[in-house]
């Protein structure tokens, strides 16, 4: 990951939904090293404005930019990666067989598939299928993609859910690691957030 060379910013960003203004004249800049949390009530628009930022849909006024240029001219997906309400993993397969798709697609990260289980505490669940996992366990295995790739920028809608205290705390440590490390990290989240020694912004849309 290079250090001190990437930054996102969003400027002047809006989004109407069925005729309702969700937000307008928004801007932010992240640097790395940086956290920024997205918060508000439900409706507020927290969800739409992280497909905005992704890249999922276009912003009705404003623009993005990553390392200066547009994010669909620059090398923004490459270094972007994204957890949202869905796992994203095929039930079907087992835990290891999902990695290695993560991994064929993506360029490696700090971390193999098998310390990625480690740190998240789930070694050992190489050959259980992912049906067969719990919430929590689904949600921790969409945290162990995260760590396996060299993404830069991570965007995570209520990475928190379904996770016990410990599971909170462990995803804590990695996200505040990850920023240590030159990362970028874009959140929403209902839990009062514990990232020692991270630079956390706040944008409330309510």
């Amino acid at each position: 990951m290079k250090t001190g060379a990437l930054c996102f910013s969003g400027t002047n960003l809006s989004c109407i939904r069925d005729d309702r203004v969700l937000f307008e004249q928004l801007n932010f800049t992240l640097q790395q090293g940086q956290a920024l949390l997205l918060e508000g009530k439900n409706g507020s628009g927290k969800t739409s404005l992280l497909r905005i930022l992704c890249g999922f849909r276009l912003p009705d006024s404003g623009s993005l930019s990553w390392c200066g240029a547009d994010i669909n001219g620059s090398e923004f997906y490459e270094h972007m990666a994204y957890v949202g309400h869905l796992d994203g993993f095929k039930k079907e397969l087992t835990v290891l067989e999902n990695l290695k798709v993560v991994k064929a697609l993506n360029q490696p990260g700090r971390f193999s598939i098998e310390q990625s289980l480690e740190k998240l505490q789930l070694a050992g669940y190489d050959d259980v299928l992912v049906q067969a996992l719990s919430a929590g366990q689904k949600r921790r295995l969409s945290i162990v993609r995260l760590l396996m790739t060299a993404s830069a920028l991570w965007i995570l809608d209520e990475p928190f859910t379904s996770l016990d205290r410990q599971g909170i705390a462990l995803t804590e440590t990695l996200m505040t690691e990850h920023c240590a490390n030159g990362g970028m990290i874009i959140l929403t989240s209902h839990h009062d957030l514990n990232l020692s020694g991270v630079d956390l912004q706040r944008i409330n849309l309510s």
